[in-house]
Order: structure tokens, then sequence, then C-alpha cells
């Protein structure tokens, strides 16, 4: 090779070689950037922080490091740098190593087993007095006495020797607790800079984080900690000894007024509030009205043919003939009218919920204040046992089909609500800011764009209703609601199985054909 080509192939070669070994302007500017910003969210010791991120972050796989901070404080480091998630089962742990340290080495073993012998020698007291006196009569009962207290004698001493035991266990049980402890420091000193690497990543994005270690964190995350694992400690290593540590102080006052005041308005909204509520009741029965005269008196092959025909025209024909089927069952088992009442049940409380569900739904998608003041309600109404809200029911409308249904709205009538504003808060800005772009008005952008895309949703929230709605048929027929859950109900009181699973076939019959009519697609 020339002296020529050789110059040419460094002069290709050589700035390569460069440009791999020497960092670019750019290079050097974003890794002062990253030192600095790591030394603003760690605030201590931030060389060290610096050099731990780097490794963490030049490997994409889980990188062990070694914390030795972390790993003497433990949840109160995690808690302090708001690492939180971590610091909670750490302290579970943690927790549970002091009080096996604390029993094994102070606690009284032994204290269960000696009340029980407490408890069990006040009864052998007791046979003993009896069998002197069937021995000083001469009565027949003497040989069952004596049985029964031989018997608590031998149940004494089994005891003492299982309180022997486990007093001697006392060292065994806090090596174990050491073992723990130990285990969980040292996994805490590894995991704990990868955990805050995590977090300082998120600070990055999102300034809002706490960073640092602010004077309050610490305080608090101190505190906790050690209330947490002294009251544990002090209740399981000295049990009895602290009764506020077992028994929460309350005072029997507080729960008699409490009711006094919920009886008290109640009264007074019943009081005041006859004609809403009789509004509503007479709302309510002329749909109920209007429903039950539609299933129950028109001819069941006109509703039976209509049922499979809307089945067939949303779902299919193989869900047309399964439906079909299914009508068959309730019509030839005799469930044909409570099952037609059911549906005129359910379809009053389903239609009400979704008549006012979807708009409420509408208005609050774009409103999230007004949005996050009903959240609140609407976990209430989901989330209270039926049972519970049945009672200020009853005391509004009474008993009967009414109040069944305003029941069955109360607990199925939130889905259609989150998901609608799921599904309109789900729909891309793009597509709204296009069709704004074009000149479309609010009825425009809501009807031909935000509806037909959360759709989907929507009609999930629809069914969600129904099904929530059908799940309460069984919970409705206690307060005076007919229909199949009256025959499930009946089965419950008097054991008849055989009634009470036909039944709820027959529930299970309905919800699948409203499920395939809502959310089926013909095939």
């Amino acid at each position: 090779m020339s002296q020529s080509d050789l110059f040419s192939v460094f002069g290709y070669v050589l700035p390569g070689l460069i440009s791999t070994k020497v960092p670019s302007e750019a290079a050097l500017a974003y890794a002062a950037e990253r030192r600095q910003n790591i030394r603003d969210f760690v605030r201590t010791n931030p060389d060290y922080y610096i050099t731990q991120f780097d490794d963490i972050g030049d490997n994409a796989n889980f990188t062990p490091t070694l914390n030795i901070m972390a790993g003497i404080l433990g949840p109160i480091w995690f808690g302090a740098r708001g690492l939180w998630s971590w610091a909670l089962p750490f302290l579970i742990l943690e927790m549970l190593a002091f009080v096996q340290i604390f029993r094994g080495l102070f606690g009284d073993l032994a204290a269960d087993a000696f009340t029980r012998i407490t408890s069990i020698e006040s009864t052998l007291d007791l046979r003993r007095q009896q069998l002197a006196a069937a021995l000083e009569s001469g009565s027949s009962k003497v040989d069952v006495y004596r049985r029964t207290v031989d018997a608590l004698e031998a149940a004494i001493g089994g005891i003492r020797e299982e309180a022997v035991a486990l007093s001697e266990q006392g060292v065994t049980i806090a090596l174990i607790g050491l073992t723990i402890l130990l285990v969980s420091k040292g996994i805490q000193a590894i995991v704990a800079n990868w955990a805050l690497e995590a977090r300082f990543s998120d600070w990055l994005s999102d300034r809002t984080i706490r960073s640092s270690l602010p004077i309050s964190n610490i305080i608090f995350s101190s505190l906790f900690v050690v209330l947490i694992i002294s009251a544990a400690v002090f209740h399981y290593s000295f049990p009895g000894q602290f009764v506020i540590l077992s028994d929460f102080p309350t005072n029997p006052e507080y729960r008699l007024f409490s009711i006094a005041k919920v009886e008290a308005f109640f009264s007074f909204c019943v009081a005041n509030g006859e004609v809403v509520f009789d509004f509503i009741t007479y709302g309510i029965r002329l749909i109920l009205d209007a429903l039950e005269l539609a299933f129950v008196t028109t001819p069941w092959i006109v509703i039976a043919s209509l049922i499979v025909v809307l089945t067939w025209l949303t779902a299919g024909i193989r869900t047309a003939v399964w439906s079909g089927a299914f009508l068959s069952y309730m019509g030839l088992l005799g469930f044909w009218e409570k099952a037609m009442t059911t549906l005129a049940l359910l379809g009053t409380a389903a239609c009400l919920s979704i008549a006012i569900g979807i708009p409420l739904g509408m208005f609050c998608a774009r409103r999230r204040r007004f949005y996050s003041f009903i959240q609140p309600i609407m976990d209430f109404m989901q989330t209270m046992p039926a049972f519970v809200f049945m009672i200020p029911v009853i005391a509004f409308f009474g008993t009967g089909k009414p109040a069944a249904v305003v029941t069955t709205m109360i607990f199925g009538g939130t889905p259609v609500v989150r998901l609608t504003v799921l599904g309109l808060r789900g729909v891309p800005d793009s597509v709204r800011e296009a069709a704004i772009s074009f000149g479309a008005n609010k009825w425009y952008l809501l009807t031909r764009v935000d509806l037909p895309l959360a759709s989907p949703s929507i009609r999930a929230g629809i069914n969600q209703t129904i099904m929530l709605s059908l799940a309460m048929v069984v919970v409705a027929s206690l307060i005076g609601a007919k229909g199949l859950g009256e025959d499930v109900l009946e089965a419950l009181q008097y054991a008849n199985v055989g009634q009470g699973i036909l039944a709820g076939f027959a529930i299970l019959f309905c919800a699948m054909i409203l499920d395939r009519i809502v959310q089926g697609k013909r095939k």
C-alpha cells in the first residue's frame, strides 16, 4: 500500500475513532445537567448518588448497590425519601422481627396458657364441689363428675407442659426475629438506590414530586415507624398489660347520640318531603305499570317472538336460537309470568338509571370539579351494602315495587355514569380539534364525534347497569318486589334447593339475553 493510500485510510478512520472516544459538547452538557439535577434531588451526599445513579442508569436490568444508611434506618429512610410504597412493606417486616425479638427476650410466652389454666381451674373447683356433694349424697352421677374432674386436671397438666415448652423457646423466637431483621435490612440496603433512582426519573418529568430530605418528612417518618413498631411490640410481648392497645377508647353515649341525630334527620325528611316522595313514587309506578302491562298481559308468543327477533338483529342467529331456548325454559317450568314481572321491574330501574346516568356522565365529562364532587357519592352508592340503604328507602317510599326500583337504581346506576365519563374523556383531542377547525358546533361535536367514539364505553356502562340491576332481584324481593327473586327467597326460607336453583337459572338466562341484546353484534 502506498503512502498516499495510508494517509487516506487514516483520514477516514481517525476522525471516527476520535469521535467515539471524545464526548460531544451536547453529551458533556447533558452529563453536567444530570449531575446538577441529582444534586438538587438528593441534597445529601450528592457525589455518592451521582456514581450510583450512573451505574444504575447504564444497565437496563436491576443493578444491586449498597446503601448503608438505608439498611440502618430502614423504613425511616424510605419514608423520609417519599418512597412509601417501599417503606410500608419493610415496616411490616421489621415490625414482625422486633415483635419476635422482644417476645423471645422479654415477653411472657406462657401468658395465654396460664390464662386458659385460670379459666379451667374455676370450672374445676365447681366440678370438685359437685363431686363432693355427690359423694355425700350417694348420687349416681359420682362417676360422671369424677371423669369430668379427671379430664379437667389432665387438660391443666397438658397446658402447663405447653407453657413450660413455650417458655423455653424464647431464645429461638428471638433468633428468628433477628434473622428476619437482618435479612430485611440487607434487602433494603440493596434496593434503596435503585428505588430512589426510579423516583428521580419520575421527578425529572414531574417536579411537583418532593425531593431531597425535608425535615417534616424525616420527623413524620420517624414518629410513624417508632409508633407502629412500639405499639406492636408492647401489645404482643406483654399481652393484657396495655388495654389501650387492644381496646379502642370509646363511649356508648357517642353511639346513642349519633343514632338519635340520624333518626331525627330522617324523621324530618319524611315529614317535610312527602310531596316529593309521592311524586317520585307516582312517576316510577307509571313506568312500572306500563312495562308490566306490556310484558305480562301481552300474549307470550308476541313477547317471545319480539325478544328472539331483537336478539337476532343485534347479536346474530346463533344467539337468537339460544334466546329462544332460554325463553322456552322459563315458559315450560312455569316462570314466564314472574320472569316478565322481573323484566318489568328491571326495565324500569335500568331505564331510569340510563336516562339519568348518560346525561349526567356527559355533563361531568367536561367538568372535572363537579365530577370530583359526585364521585364520593357514587362510591357510597356502589359500596354501601344494599341492606343498609334499603332502610331509608323504606322510610321514604314504604315497601313495594317503587321502593324496590329505587333500591335497584341506587345500587346499579353508577356504572353508566362512570363509563360515560371515561368514554368521553377518552376521545382524542386531535380528533375534536380537527372537527372544530372544520366548523363543527358543540351539538355536532357531541353527536357526531364524542358520542360515536365513546359508544363502546357507554354500551359497557349500560350493560353493567343492567347486570347490577338484575343482581338486585333477590334483594328487592325482601321489600315487596315480585318476580323470580320471590321464588329464590322462598327457597332460602324453606331450604328448597330445587326451586332455588331453577329460579336462579331463570334469572341467569334473563341476564344473558339482555347482555347479548345490549353488547352483542350481529355476525
